[in-house]
């Protein structure tokens, strides 16, 4: 069987458009690589060019593209490998084997345990991971790009020497293991400048949801006024364009507001978190004597205020202590969104008698 390497730029380049390796074999890389322990070298590998390709000298990139069935548009879930050597991981791309369906999806997986880590990009969301293992589905009738499946956690992969025998699973006749190893605070999710971190993720295009697993640690940012927090997990909606924190969610603000709820629609970009309550767990914002309860409480973070909204059949209460020192704005108010600033009015001049 021929051997041979394949460029991450071809592979890049068609990996996102679905039909991957009938074309990608037509363009192979026959330059030698460089020797083993020279600059820039990369360790030879006997692998079956027909089973998967190699990165070397760029990123070596997979994009899975969602087509919403609420509207119709398109989404991309954007899988990079940030390193250029397999000294430091590996790409893989292995397509159907003899005796599988020939629209069988492929299954690929990127490691790297450089600092830039495999990096997934889902709506506003960069994670980053040591290790994931994607499945991308034939495309559908009329779409270019296609959509799949995404398991994401710490771990590694490498290459075999050859096939173990008796092994059936797509990878292990490919020659190559992966070995995932979820542990808290690998999956790195990083949206303007909130991080959050969890052990897992699980993205499948049955719902088009990214479920990462707890327990879930939230960081964000700034100089007036930074956040931290907690969460049973995170939810990341491709559809919707939203992403939840869910189960037991608690913010706490240097500035000594603590809010929590069941769960939390959460946009850094837009400086906003929206509380949803529960019968087992109200939304509830505590600052100094001042306490809000509602069934839906926006959070303007960076005032560090919060709005209550009245959910239909339920009810808005508080305590407020007038004259407390750091107290913050506790508003009993329905608006859409945080409240924007206002500018004074103008006075106007008594007319003269």
């Amino acid at each position: 069987m021929s051997r041979s390497r394949l460029t991450a730029a071809f592979l890049t380049a068609l990996l996102s458009g679905g039909s991957v390796l009938t074309i990608a074999l037509a363009q192979q890389d026959t330059t030698p690589p460089p020797a083993q322990g020279q600059p820039g070298g990369v360790p030879d590998q006997d692998v079956p060019a027909t089973e998967f390709g190699e990165a070397q000298a760029e990123q070596s990139s997979l994009t899975l593209v969602r087509r919403s069935e609420k509207d119709g548009k398109d989404r991309p879930i954007v899988i990079v490998k940030s390193g250029t050597s397999d000294a430091t991981g590996v790409f893989a791309i292995c397509s159907p084997q003899d005796g599988e369906p020939e629209d069988a999806p492929n299954i690929a997986v990127f490691s790297e345990t450089g600092a830039g880590g495999v990096q997934i990009t889902i709506d506003k969301n960069v994670i980053r991971v040591p290790l994931a293992v994607v499945t991308q589905l034939p495309p559908k009738e009329g779409q270019e790009g296609s959509d799949g499946r995404v398991e994401a956690s710490a771990g590694t992969a490498r290459f075999l020497d050859e096939a173990p025998e008796g092994k059936t699973d797509r990878l292990s006749r490919c020659a190559v293991e992966a070995t995932p190893r979820p542990a808290p605070d690998t999956v790195i999710v990083t949206q303007g400048r909130t991080e959050l971190r969890g052990q897992k993720l699980v993205y499948d295009s049955a719902d088009g949801i990214a479920r990462i697993d707890g327990p879930v640690t939230f960081r964000r940012s700034s100089e007036r006024d930074p956040l931290t927090g907690k969460s049973d997990r995170i939810e990341v909606s491709v559809d919707d364009e939203k992403t939840t924190l869910v189960g037991g969610v608690e913010l706490k603000s240097s500035g000594g507001r603590t809010s929590r709820a069941a769960r939390v629609e959460y946009d850094d970009t837009r400086n906003v978190a929206r509380l949803y309550g529960s019968a087992e767990q109200p939304a509830e914002s505590v600052q100094g004597g001042d306490t809000l309860r509602a069934g839906v409480i926006v959070y303007d973070l960076d005032r560090n205020e919060v709005y209550a909204e009245k959910a239909e059949g339920g009810t808005i209460t508080g305590e407020f202590v007038d004259g407390e020192e750091g107290s913050g704005a506790a508003t009993p108010a329905t608006p859409t969104n945080p409240a924007a600033p206002t500018t004074p009015a103008t006075p106007t001049t008594p007319p003269r008698p």
